[in-house]
């Protein structure tokens, strides 16, 4: 594997961890980025990358339930029923003239 994504999976082993590091490998993790500063740079990077991905997906969901919600309860969910009704009402004027709506 290339050197760069090598440094790569590093960071995103530290980052994405799924439980705390120990507490050695914490220092280990803290010694290396002091010896290297591009190493921090990169980290930090990297997590506001992921910030801002996961930020992105909320935006989209928000957006995703909010099209959902509007097609349920949005002006045109009454409609259903006018529609549905349609049919008859056309039946019923046919046969008896004008009826209200």
């Amino acid at each position: 594997m290339r050197p760069e994504l090598t440094r790569l999976a590093r960071i995103e082993q530290h980052l994405l961890q799924p439980n705390p590091p120990s507490p050695a490998e914490s220092a280990a993790w803290q010694t290396e980025c002091l010896l290297d500063p591009e190493l921090q740079a990169d980290a930090e990077a990297q997590q506001q990358l992921y910030q801002g991905l996961q930020l992105a997906g909320r935006r989209q969901l928000r957006r995703e339930l909010q099209g959902i919600h509007h097609r349920l309860y949005g002006p045109g969910a009454a409609g259903w029923l006018h529609a549905a009704t349609h049919g008859l009402r056309s039946l019923l004027r046919r046969s008896f003239g004008r009826v209200r709506e």
